[in-house]
């Protein structure tokens, strides 16, 4: 199946070279920033390697996500649609934000509220804010009439699919708390908004899973779908109809079990990573509890009176 898919496409579709351009212009500005760049800012620490990884990691899963084969795949199979979207907004953000450093966040707020969108960032700041922006963003994302009109537009779908980045960085952000001092929530409370994202989450999921037909042209009108790989495809490229159906489809799945599939496979990938970031915040709020408490001295020891 696989090799259909290489077979009819070009490498700029497949690979979009100029993401990867943009990717790495980004990390090697977090590069020089954490390295060399560090000593402009105030109080800037050593940025442990753990770090740097989890950036990295980030900047892979992003591409992963919104530019490699997947992306091409993701307009022929919505199974592969979903995928994507774990990677672009459940994966790559929370590790770009695990990966950036306290005192460069710091900075930027500093700089950030000095603008003339301070006052609107306050706003979409608070977390109940950012907990139904991503959802609802999410969800209005895969009603069918939104979907089929974003798929054919490369502008409003690559402007939807940024807006939705900043929703989950905003989510995110209040889930992992990279600032505590900026956190609103305490860590219990953190841990019922992370439930309350797993919950708002769900009608989409469920729509998906448990509709009684296929619910998204792009899938199952042929000229709806030649319609959508027309901007995926270089200038003047003919579309590999025989992709979308024939003997030599990549579509490997019926259309309907394809989409139950989708839907199953966002709602498990998101209670993983949702339940990875629990145990996160459980393992912050248990240090927080032992800095606190302090550890066990001697003078702490009662003596028993003779």
């Amino acid at each position: 199946m696989m090799e259909t898919l290489f077979t009819n496409f070009g490498a700029r579709a497949l690979w979009t070279p100029e993401l990867i351009v943009v990717l790495l212009i980004v990390g090697a500005i977090y590069f020089y920033i954490v390295t060399k760049g560090r000593v402009r800012f105030k109080d800037a620490e050593v940025v442990p390697l753990r770090k740097k990884i989890y950036f990295s990691l980030g900047l892979i899963a992003l591409y992963v996500g919104w530019g490699s084969p997947l992306y091409v795949a993701g307009h022929i199979m919505i199974t592969f649609h979903m995928t994507q979207m774990v990677f672009a907004y459940f994966v790559a953000v929370p590790l770009m934000l695990l990966g950036t450093p306290q005192w460069m966040f710091t900075a930027l707020i500093n700089k950030f509220k000095h603008t003339a969108l301070g006052p609107v960032f306050k706003i979409i700041w608070s977390p109940i804010m950012a907990l139904f922006l991503f959802n609802g963003l999410f969800s209005l994302y895969h009603v069918p009439f939104m979907f089929d009109t974003l798929m054919q537009s490369e502008i409003l779908h690559s402007l939807y699919q940024q807006v939705l980045f900043i929703a989950a960085t905003l989510m995110w952000w209040h889930m992992l708390a990279p600032v505590p001092s900026t956190s609103q929530l305490s860590d219990l409370r953190r841990i019922g908004y992370i439930f309350a994202n797993g919950i708002l989450i769900t009608p989409a999921c469920a729509l998906i899973i448990f509709a009684p037909e296929p619910l998204y042209q792009t899938y199952t009108d042929p000229s709806v779908w030649a319609s959508v790989m027309a901007y995926c495809l270089p200038a003047g490229a003919d579309v590999p109809m025989s992709v979308f159906s024939g003997p030599n489809s990549f579509a490997f799945l019926e259309t309907r079990m394809d989409q139950q599939l989708a839907g199953v496979l966002m709602k498990i990938m998101q209670e993983i990573t949702y339940g990875f970031t629990i145990g996160y915040v459980f393992k912050q709020w248990l240090k927080k509890e032992k800095q606190q408490d302090g550890a066990l001295t001697i003078s702490d020891i009662p003596v028993p009176k003779s």
